[in-house]
């Protein structure tokens, strides 16, 4: 299996991909109409590839499990995505909320800094969009957190995908009501930031293609296909 450009050096074993996140990206119980986009990315990639999804639900950069974060290490992936943004975007006072431009950064450090010791090539993604508009636009409350994610993966020579262009320009192009399969409906609810299989499988095949990009070992897994 061919090496990592970017800092890992995959075994001769299965390529494996960890993850960490939060709502958006976590596995979902089969009963829960939820997705995370990370739950769907196995179906994008060749049968013999790991994930090892350890995204949680309601976690930021500053808040994410230390536990799960070291049990993730232990199992030495060859590549970590990380994507956060969602909840580190709460209201100032939050014990989850962090600034975009100072410690929100500095979270990202600390896992690119911890995976590349551990031997593994860390990948950051940006937090996809809500579906939410405004006159028939859509609106960007965690473009802060795309930025400063993109000014990390510049310093640090961290390959990124961006989700969050990717996402918002899907939905611009749908528009809000052609959009609406991405999320779940019913019950009164209107849930603008969760996704629904449909929407999941979509922002899984972004992310997959994108990978196909990045790095040898992972082009050759990557299955490319509608969801």
């Amino acid at each position: 299996m061919a090496a990592s450009a970017f800092g890992g050096s995959p075994g001769y074993g299965p390529l494996t991909i960890g993850i960490i996140g939060d709502s958006t990206v976590c596995d979902y119980p089969e009963e829960n109409p939820l997705r995370g986009w990370g739950q769907m990315l196995p179906d994008y990639l060749a049968e013999d590839v790991i994930v090892i999804n350890e995204a949680k639900p309601g976690c930021s950069t500053k808040t994410f499990p230390p536990e799960r974060w070291q049990k993730l290490l232990a199992a030495r992936p060859d590549f970590v995505l990380i994507q956060f943004g969602h909840n580190d975007s709460h209201a100032k006072g939050r014990p989850e909320s962090t600034d975009a431009d100072s410690d929100f950064k500095d979270y990202l450090r600390r896992f690119i800094r911890e995976a590349r010791q551990a031997g593994i090539a860390p990948i950051l993604v940006t937090p996809p969009h809500r579906r939410l508009f405004k006159n028939g636009q859509v609106t960007h409350e965690l473009l802060p957190y795309a930025k400063a994610m993109k000014a990390v993966a510049d310093e640090e020579g961290v390959p990124l995908v961006d989700l969050q262009a990717m996402s918002g320009d899907e939905f611009q192009s749908l528009g809000e009501d052609g959009s609406a399969f991405y999320n779940v409906h019913g019950k009164g609810a209107d849930d603008r930031t969760h996704f629904s299989e449909a929407g999941a499988r979509r922002l899984a095949m972004m992310v997959s293609t994108n990978l196909a990009t990045i790095d040898p070992s992972l082009e050759s897994v990557v299955v490319i296909s509608e969801p």
